[in-house]
C-alpha cells in the first residue's frame, strides 16, 4: 500500500496501531512531497519589503485577495522610501479591501519609516529587528527569514497549528508549541517547504469543519482520536441547516 493510499482498516473505523510521533513525521513529509513535488510562495512579491508587506497584509485575509491589492500598492510605492511618501490615508484607500485596513496603513507606513531611518532603507535579516517594526509578529518575521533570507525557520499560520494537533504532532496547547514540536520533529532544511506544502494541504485536502478523516490521505492513519471525537461532538452539537 503506497503511502497515501487510504487503508480498508481505516475506512472501517477498525483500531489502528500506535505510531510514534517521528515515524508520523517522516511519513507525513512523504506523503506531502507526493502531493506537492512543486511548491511556491503564495504571496506575489519582488524582494524582501514587498514580501514583508504582503504578508502584513495577508493577516485575516486571503492570499488571493491579498495578490489582487499590492500591485496597486506596490505601482505607487514598492520601496520603503516610496512608501513614506504616501499618507497613511492614501495607503489606507489602496488596502481597504484587505480588511483592518486602518492599523495595517499605520503599520506600513510606520515600519517603513523606521526602514528607511534606522536600516538604510533594508528589510533587516534578523528576528529580533523584524519583531520589533510596527505589525510584524514573530509569524511574519519567521515568513520573511525564510522566504527572504533563506533562513530555517518554520512559521506556523491556522492551518499548520490545527493539522500538527489533529495528526498528533503536537499538543496544540499554543502556536508557540507547535512550532517548538515541528522543529524537533523535521529536519530544518525541510522547514521552509513544508511550511507551504502543509498549509496548501490543509487548504484543499483537510479543512477545519466535516472533514470526511476516512478519506484524507493523511487523516485516515494519523489522526488523533481525541480529535475525531472532539470535531464529532461539535458536529452533533451544532444546528442542522436548512435548505432554502
Amino acid at each position: 500500500m503506497r503511502d497515501f493510499e487510504v487503508s480498508s482498516s481505516a475506512r472501517a473505523g477498525y483500531a489502528r496501531p500506535a505510531v510514534k510521533r517521528a515515524d508520523k513525521a517522516r511519513r507525513i513529509r512523504r506523503i506531502l512531497d507526493d502531493v506537492y513535488p512543486e511548491v511556491k510562495v503564495f504571496l506575489e512579491h519582488r524582494d524582501p519589503y514587498t514580501l514583508l508587506v504582503a504578508v502584513l497584509l495577508s493577516a485575516q485575509c486571503t492570499d488571493v485577495k491579498v495578490n489582487q491589492i499590492t500591485p496597486s500598492l506596490f505601482a505607487r510605492a514598492a520601496t520603503p522610501e516610496a512608501m513614506c511618501k504616501l499618507s497613511v490615508a492614501e495607503i489606507q484607500s489602496i488596502i481597504r479591501p484587505c480588511g483592518l485596513s486602518p492599523a495595517k496603513a499605520k503599520a506600513i507606513a510606520g515600519l517603513s519609516r523606521i526602514l528607511v531611518e534606522k536600516h538604510a532603507g533594508l528589510v533587516p535579516a534578523d528576528f529580533e529587528a523584524l519583531e520589533a517594526l510596527p505589525g510584524v509578529g514573530h509569524k511574519t518575521a519567521s515568513v520573511v527569514m525564510q522566504q527572504a533570507f533563506g533562513h530555517p525557520a518554520f512559521p506556523v499560520d491556522t492551518h499548520i497549528h490545527r493539522l500538527a494537533a489533529r495528526w498528533g504532532l503536537s499538543s496544540g496547547r499554543s502556536v508557540e508549541q507547535t512550532e517548538r514540536d515541528l522543529k524537533k520533529l523535521f529536519p530544518p532544511l525541510a522547514w521552509g517547504r513544508l511550511h507551504l506544502q502543509l498549509i496548501q494541504f490543509g487548504r484543499e485536502h483537510c479543512p477545519a469543519q466535516r472533514h470526511d478523516y476516512a478519506a484524507c490521505r493523511i487523516c485516515s492513519w494519523a489522526a488523533s482520536k481525541a480529535h475525531i471525537a472532539r470535531e464529532s461532538k461539535q458536529r452533533r452539537r451544532s444546528p442542522q441547516r436548512k435548505p432554502r
